[in-house]
């Protein structure tokens, strides 16, 4: 797929919207709606991967409360013509087809490649793919058994989002302590994960989320791998203008 001229594709992930409350969190969403703001001049595309919010369940008839501003955005991006994607998270595994039916956003459950001005990217969420990301790990075992789902759909609303949020924050307090390990001198996880898909076939950009941690790394003369960060502490997202791919942050007023 070609970008037109003088269009780009914005990435962001790691908002954690809801944490560690619905109040406290609203500064945060403020600063974000800035930066839709200003990137929707230009914007081709735009590619959330994963955590926009710290938890999220869909019942048949329930979503979780709040958020409003955000999802309007989003709505707003994509009845203008400009395509969102999503990439679930390890926060938001209880995705269903809220976004694809009311939003009209594209949900993607794994990491996926696209090609873009004849640029292979390679994009995720970037959780689990290393063997020591046992927070993580622990979480999606539960959040995926399908019982456990059944189970917690019939709990009334007010108190199975309650609960998730709870577990949600628990756990990342528990997983952040190991994503601090998971870029290193000796490869480790998603390095290694990176090194492994080379391998295998040539990616000019690997993109992911998950460590809160901005990063840009020149993998090889023709490889990039970019970590996103959060929009907790770092507020920074990657843009790219059809050649070049940059890591950059939104400075906040």
């Amino acid at each position: 797929m070609d970008i037109p001229k003088n269009k780009k594709i914005y990435f962001a992930s790691d908002q954690h919207f809801g944490s560690p409350s619905l109040k406290l969190s609203k500064e945060r969403e403020m600063y974000f709606l800035e930066w839709l703001d200003k990137i929707q001049k230009d914007a081709f595309s735009l590619f959330l991967l994963g955590d926009l919010f710290d938890f999220w369940f869909e019942y048949n008839k329930v979503v979780p409360k709040g958020f409003v501003r955000v999802l309007g955005k989003l709505a707003n991006f994509t009845d203008n013509g400009i395509s969102v994607h999503f990439f679930v998270g390890n926060h938001d595994l209880w995705m269903k087809d809220y976004f694809e039916t009311e939003l009209n956003i594209s949900v993607h459950f794994n990491p996926e490649d696209f090609v873009f001005n004849n640029k292979k990217f390679f994009l995720g969420h970037g959780d689990g793919l290393g063997s020591k990301d046992t927070g993580y790990k622990l979480m999606k075992k539960i959040f995926t058994n399908k019982l456990a789902q059944r189970a917690f759909r019939i709990l009334h609303p007010d108190l199975g989002i309650r609960m998730g949020q709870y577990f949600s924050s628990r756990n990342k307090k528990i997983s952040s302590k190991k994503d601090s390990t998971l870029i290193g001198d000796d490869n480790k996880n998603h390095s290694f994960y990176i090194s492994e898909k080379l391998k295998q076939e040539h990616f000019d950009f690997f993109i992911f989320g998950h460590l809160h941690k901005p990063l840009e790394i020149n993998l090889n003369s023709k490889s990039k791998y970019i970590n996103l960060g959060d929009w907790i502490s770092h507020f920074t997202y990657g843009s790219f203008d059809g050649t070049k791919l940059e890591l950059k942050k939104w400075e906040i007023k």
